[in-house]
């Protein structure tokens, strides 16, 4: 709609200007609503697409709250502190898993990486009592593998899958080895074991050290040029080596520090179970994988990262907890993992499908 106003210019002489009307046609105004409504589903798809585990952890602490079979055992403060704590080297492990995956690369030797660097830390402290000692054996450990996984994957050409899966068995073996089945005696220092089992204003220290690890590992995939560089070879590597990206070198670096972090589970292990067994490598590698995996269905769906990790950590670790405290058998444990690995990879395809199309 508009209106004709008359007006006088210079001189006197009369002007004709057309003013536009701010009110809009009625098929205007429907067509303006119809998009702010298309505009509203968007935004809540996407919050939902981002959010939806964690809406849906939250949704499974409350139930088990209250359910009856649980609801004297689940909500108690010593329950909250268990749960936090117990998962906190399940989040690391994952964490290093994550590099490997931003690069589209897969690391099957985590579990017995960690596996490996517990049992040897249980056994180095015990016989001589010095923790700085043991913690540089950790991380050298994690280092010297992940190095070595690293020269296999880009520079034999071996594929990921198969070099670490070979790896895993290797180091299995070492295990089985050096402890003969048996696990290695624990007179672990209680300095190491005080950190895995001490709190900070009621909140776990092990927890608190999976949050910085995670910060740190966020904050260099996201706000630094390396970040930006793993993250460009993981979505197109034949583009990032037309613009001069070194993609043997940032492969190889995520192989590494997976390995490193590694290591460190297996230090933050012994010093919480307070010794480590010769089997517990193998525990650590599905719920690691269905975390990491889960991760693409959560904060930034379709991408795996670093918080998603975390937040898919304790989503089993809810469940898993609830469950157990309900009276069910443990395999139920690994219906869970391995139905969350399925599902994991499901929405991860569906949802990198919906943003890339």
């Amino acid at each position: 709609m508009s209106n004709i106003q008359e007006t006088s210019g210079p001189g006197g002489a009369s002007e004709t200007t057309t003013v536009v009307s701010p009110t809009a046609s009625p098929e205007t105004e429907q067509k303006l609503k119809a998009a702010k409504s298309r505009t509203g589903k968007a935004r809540l798809i996407n919050f939902l697409e981002a959010y939806a585990l964690l809406v849906l952890l939250a949704l499974i602490a409350v139930f088990f709250c209250f359910w009856s079979e649980t609801s004297s055992t689940f909500p108690t403060l010593a329950n909250m502190r268990i749960l936090l704590a117990s998962q906190a080297v399940i989040g690391v492990i994952s964490l290093g898993l994550l590099l490997p995956l931003l690069c589209q690369e897969f690391d099957l030797s985590v579990g017995n990486i960690a596996g490996l660097a517990a049992i040897m830390v249980a056994a180095s402290v015990s016989e001589s009592g010095n923790v700085l000692a043991a913690v540089a054996l950790a991380l050298t450990i994690g280092l010297v593998i992940g190095g070595v996984n690293a020269l296999i994957v880009t520079r034999l050409h071996v594929n990921g899958v198969i070099a670490t899966l070979g790896m895993s068995t290797i180091l299995g073996g070492i295990i089985l080895q050096r402890t003969g089945g048996l696990a290695p005696a624990s007179n672990i220092p209680q300095s190491l074991t005080n950190f895995g089992t001490g709190l900070v204003a009621g909140v776990p220290v092990i927890f608190i050290t999976l949050l910085v690890i995670a910060a740190i590992t966020y904050f260099v995939l996201s706000h630094t040029s390396l970040g930006r560089q793993i993250y460009a070879v993981g979505s197109n590597m034949e583009a990032a080596k037309l613009v001069g990206l070194r993609t043997d070198g940032l492969r190889a670096a995520t192989f590494v520090a997976a390995g490193l972090l590694c290591g460190l589970g297996g230090l933050l292990y012994v010093s919480r179970a307070g010794g480590a067994s010769p089997n517990v490598g193998a525990t650590f590698t599905l719920p690691a994988f269905a975390a990491a995996f889960l991760s693409a269905a959560s904060v930034r769906p379709g991408r795996f990262n670093v918080w998603g990790t975390i937040i898919a950590v304790y989503f089993l670790a809810v469940l898993n907890n609830g469950l157990n405290l309900s009276g069910v058998d443990p395999y139920v444990n690994d219906y869970v993992n391995g139905g969350a690995l399925i599902a994991g990879v499901a929405l991860a395809t569906v949802l990198y499908r919906r943003r890339t199309t």
